[in-house]
């Protein structure tokens, strides 16, 4: 299977067996020939296809850049397009883990109450974790929780989440919204509004206490959300992304001056929170 095109650092990796396949991504498990490290490795194929998608993956990876916990899954590295402006795909480097949370619960049926207290604990302290942070999931599943023998859990796929422009909670008007149905609230599924939490099960967080020492991510790591992106837009947004695991290059990326600044944007071209 051709899984690497053009890509430089695809030296690096050497492909062991694919694991799972969408329409438009690919998931390989790898070895790092560097570090001997067992990774994940996820091509995402033609990302400009579609703006809204390309959005949604522009989201996922800033995300998991800003959200560093135990329980939250981690991207190790993106691998650089051989071209700046005209890239199509996507090669981003995870941590491997084992299986999810639905193919645990379908194939045994001897987990015992302790295995649901720790798999519980660990949702609890990551979402506490990530709703500290004016962050909310909304699309939390069992096959969005990757799982490991050892009972070890991480949440992923976070490119439906949503990010407060408020340093309040209580400012996010769009928290009623739960991607799929079947794990929405009962609550949400009546036609009026609700302002419960819209991550499922996990009701019971809204009397967490928040982590004092976790601040909010700053809305200005998110101002593209107010805007109608072009596909220019958001791939140069994406590769400027990707530069963050390139350090010397995002350097010399910053001083030339060529990013788009949102701030110089006229008040027509944003869009309402």
């Amino acid at each position: 299977m051709e899984f690497f095109i053009e890509y430089g650092e695809a030296s690096q990796y050497q492909i062991q067996e694919v694991i799972g396949k969408r329409s438009y991504e690919v998931v390989a498990t790898t070895a790092d020939t560097r570090t001997g490290e067992r990774v994940a490795i996820k091509k995402i194929n033609d990302v400009f296809e579609h703006v809204s998608d390309a959005t949604c993956i522009l989201r996922e990876i800033k995300l998991l850049r800003l959200l560093r916990h135990p329980d939250i899954v981690e991207i190790k590295h993106i691998m650089l397009p051989p071209s700046r402006r005209e890239f199509q795909d996507i090669y981003v480097v995870f941590e491997l883990m084992e299986s999810d949370l639905h193919q645990v619960i379908r194939a045994n049926d001897d987990l015992t109450p302790e295995h649901h207290q720790f798999f519980l604990y660990q949702l609890l302290r990551a979402l506490k974790y990530i709703h500290a942070t004016n962050v909310f999931h909304r699309d939390l599943k069992p096959k969005n929780i990757l799982a490991n023998a050892d009972c070890k859990l991480k949440i992923c796929d976070i490119g439906l989440a949503r990010a407060s422009s408020n340093d309040a909670p209580s400012a996010i008007f769009w928290i009623d919204y739960v991607a799929t149905r079947w794990y929405r609230a009962p609550k949400l599924c009546g036609s009026f509004f609700s302002k419960a939490l819209a991550d499922p099960y996990f009701a019971s967080l809204a009397n967490v206490e928040h982590e004092p020492s976790r601040h909010p991510i700053s809305k200005l790591e998110f101002e593209f959300e107010r805007r109608k992106l072009a596909k220019d837009d958001v791939r140069e947004l994406i590769y400027r992304e990707i530069l963050e695991y390139h350090p010397q290059m995002l350097e010399e990326y910053m001083k030339g001056g060529e990013q788009i600044n949102f701030f110089s944007l006229k008040k027509s071209s944003l869009l309402a929170w």
